[in-house]
This record gives C-alpha cells, structure tokens and sequence, in this order.
C-alpha cells in the first residue's frame, strides 16, 4: 500500500484509518504490517507510527544481489501467517493488489474464512477481485485513506 499510495497519489496511506475502515467496527484480532528494512531514516518513524496505529510489525531486512538486483518480498509469510491464523478467526482482510494472492484467496474460502480484500482498484489484479468475496476500491475513499 505504502508505494502504491506513493505512485498513485503522490501521498502516504493514513494506516490509522485504514485499518479502522477495513475492520468496519468489527473486532480486530491482529493486524500485521509486513515491512522490508532498508535502512532509510524516514523508515524508523514510519515503523513507529504503524505500531501506534495498532499493527505488529514484521520485518526482514531487503536483500541486494550481486548485480544491484534487490528483492524484499512476503508472500510466502504472509500466506503461512494467514493460514495459520484463519484456524483462530471468520474474516481475513488483505489489503494488496498483488495477484499472487488468488490461490491463497481460494485456499481459505474452501476452508470457510470470508475474505475481504482492500486495495487501490486501479492497480488491484481483477483477479484477486473476484476471487475475493468483498473487495473495498481504496481509490474510492481517498478522503480517509490518502494523507494529504
């Protein structure tokens, strides 16, 4: 969310807000930020800010190939922290784009969680859309989730 908001509005996400609209007044059992430590001053400040908000934190370092190549992807760790969680919950909420997601998606609707998915419609994959059973356009909301 945090680039995306960036490329596509010039802006930051309010997370705060964004995690009291993807909750929709219901309980809130974890709320995860999955983050790549890059080292950057800006980034502690962000760090801590998602932790007021009301995120735990998860956190690996950003790796550089030989070559300049850098890769800091979750999805493996996300995908074994929802499955293990939807055991313990009814609603898991994914707040991504990425289409990677759809099998996980499909993974745990056969297995009975509701799954909702937030994201800038824009550049959300149609088909984390449809395989969702609630999608929630960011695009649509900027007044509460886009700081300005």
């Amino acid at each position: 969310m945090y680039h995306s908001a960036k490329n596509l509005y010039k802006s930051r996400v309010n997370f705060k807000e964004l995690l009291k609209l993807v909750t929709a007044n219901r309980e809130l059992v974890r709320a995860v930020a999955y983050v790549v430590k890059s080292d950057t001053k800006e980034e502690k400040a962000f760090f801590d800010a998602l932790e007021k908000s009301g995120y735990e934190l998860k956190s690996k370092d950003l790796q550089i190939f030989p070559g300049g190549m850098k890769k800091g992807d979750w999805d493996v760790a996300i995908a074994i922290d929802a499955i293990t969680l939807a055991k313990l919950v009814d609603v898991i909420v994914i707040v991504s784009g990425d289409g990677d997601y759809e099998p996980l998606v499909d993974y745990l609707k056969f297995n009975g969680n509701i799954i909702e998915v937030a994201g800038f419609g824009r550049s959300t994959s149609a088909r984390l859309i449809e395989a969702a059973h609630n999608f929630t356009d960011l695009d649509e909301v900027t007044d509460k989730v886009i700081l300005k």
